[in-house]
């Protein structure tokens, strides 16, 4: 009873706090984040698409969006497709990618691409030679040249059915691990040899270079096209410093591999993709903690200091306790500070913030979407409705 009297009490002063907008009086947050320098993405399913609502809060409110799993490999590579062609290249299915980008355009919203290169959930097949699990790994090259093909047949495919709508990519995701089992120990860059205990099949297959190799591709077929696109490395926990650090020498290394034809480096990669999951995973400890503003804000400086861009692109602040419901929202409001005292006398470092966990859950405790994207973490509640989080963002952009 206590408990419940308790929760009573909280939802009663958070409604008491909610400061009153009339919704026809507002203005969409993307013109509020825009004087400061950097687009506000959501992401988007394809589940999403029949949700009207949650359509009409991207419209609403945002200029970007992130397909979650549409536009990844695993969900455009085509096996069956793939195993009737003769030229022994990859084949794709963008019959889903397609619907989300067309939407997108047809509301002019920008799209950000994600992801054509990730070791996490990857088709095995892909790997095999005539991309059959059964038959033995092909050799590098073959990886390398289905690669190619892969990267620049992606980006050509949405540039010239969208001009200018997929505006850039993450061209390769979480390459930097963490734990200590998963690089090796003698490696600056602690590139991923493991995930979870299976293998990082490109880094495995593909070669120690694969990410420079992915960059290169991606690259050239972005100035074979003549398109405005810019291309950036993707990884989480990218403002804890150590891991900071090691995907500086990594991107250090993809901007200094290849050289143009007066023999000076190619700048491959423009940015940084900070993904922006901010608290503890499953757990309120480590949740609404102040030194986490202090962390992003020089993870940015820093990446910034070496010549990249920085967008957060995925970012999701966790709570996973109804009663620090107030404290969230507070702490909503002082990262959007921080985002916009960033840009201005440091030039412009950030120039997209995309939330990924924009609404509550209701996901089951211990179930992935909760560990990620925390049940009390969203802008939006469960009903799509204004948090006090979201008033306190607005109010913070206004001012």
């Amino acid at each position: 009873m206590k408990r419940l009297f308790a929760v009573a009490l909280a939802l009663a002063l958070l409604c008491a706090a909610v400061p009153v907008f009339a919704e026809e009086e507002m203005e969409p947050m993307y013109t509020l984040t825009a004087p400061y320098g950097f687009k506000l993405g959501a992401s988007l399913s394809f589940d999403q698409l029949r949700n009207q609502k949650y359509l009409n809060l991207v419209k609403a409110h945002f200029n970007s969006i992130t397909t979650t799993n549409e536009m990844k490999a695993y969900s455009l590579l085509d096996q069956k497709a793939t195993l009737a062609r003769t030229d022994g290249m990859p084949a794709m299915n963008y019959w889903a990618a397609d619907q989300m980008v067309q939407w997108a355009k047809d509301n002019g919203i920008g799209v950000r691409g994600h992801v054509l290169v990730w070791d996490a959930y990857m088709t095995d097949w892909y790997f095999h030679e005539d991309y059959d699990s059964k038959k033995p790994i092909a050799d590098k090259e073959t990886i390398k040249a289905r690669t190619e093909y892969y990267i620049t047949e992606v980006v050509k495919h949405f540039e010239e059915k969208f001009p200018g709508v997929v505006y850039c990519w993450d061209v390769v995701n979480e390459a930097v691990a963490d734990g200590p089992n998963e690089y090796a120990a003698s490696d600056p860059r602690h590139l991923r040899t493991m995930r979870s205990g299976a293998v990082n099949s490109f880094r495995e297959y593909m070669g120690d270079d694969y990410v420079s190799l992915a960059f290169l591709y991606a690259r050239n077929a972005v100035e074979a096209l003549g398109a405005d696109i810019k291309l950036y490395y993707n990884d989480y926990n990218a403002y804890f410093a150590d891991k900071a650090q090691a995907i500086r020498t990594l991107i250090q290394e993809v901007n200094t591999s290849a050289l143009d034809e007066n023999g000076n480096p190619r700048k491959l990669c423009d940015g940084i993709g900070m993904q922006g999951y901010i608290g503890g995973y499953g757990t309120q400890d480590g949740c609404l903690v102040d030194s986490h503003l202090d962390m992003i804000r020089d993870a940015i400086l820093g990446y910034n200091a070496d010549g990249l861009d920085v967008q957060i692109t995925e970012m999701a602040v966790r709570n996973f306790d109804l009663n620090q419901a107030d404290k969230h929202a507070e702490f909503y409001a002082k990262l959007f500070k921080v985002f916009m005292d960033l840009n201005g006398e440091n030039g412009n470092p950030l120039n997209a913030v995309t939330i990924w966990g924009l609404t509550d859950t209701n996901a089951p405790k211990g179930n992935y979407v909760y560990n990620l994207n925390s049940p009390y973490g969203g802008l939006v509640d469960l009903k799509l409705e204004y948090k006090d989080a979201f008033y306190k963002v607005y109010e913070a952009l206004k001012q």
